[in-house]
């Protein structure tokens, strides 16, 4: 049978260099991820555009952050459920206008 999503071969794995974890009352909170420059535009994708980050323990959309300050192949994530520093995470731009394969989910 085949999987119902590959990867692309521009998703190369990333470190977790760093996980933020937000309060209730605290003004911005939400999943977020944080990676370098090169990394965001090798994927296509800049700052505030939503992506999909698959760690292993499952996979879930969040916000990106262009951040320099980072190094090539690291991330920081914020408020991602099921990843932890130091794991190896995919980050994906889905293609949210593309209508989904006939026949695949059945």
């Amino acid at each position: 049978m085949p999987p119902l999503y590959q990867r692309p071969q521009s998703s190369r794995p990333l470190r977790v260099d760093g996980f933020v974890a937000t309060r209730r009352d605290d003004p911005e909170r939400g999943p977020q991820i944080r990676m370098n420059a090169n990394e965001a535009r090798a994927r296509m994708a800049g700052t505030g555009e939503l992506v999909l980050v698959e760690g292993p323990r499952g996979q879930q959309f969040a916000t990106l952050v262009v951040d320099d300050g980072l190094p090539r192949g690291s991330v920081v994530v914020r408020d991602i459920v099921g990843i932890a520093p130091s794991e190896i995470v995919h980050v994906t731009k889905p293609d949210l206008d593309a209508p989904p394969a006939v026949g695949r989910y059945a």
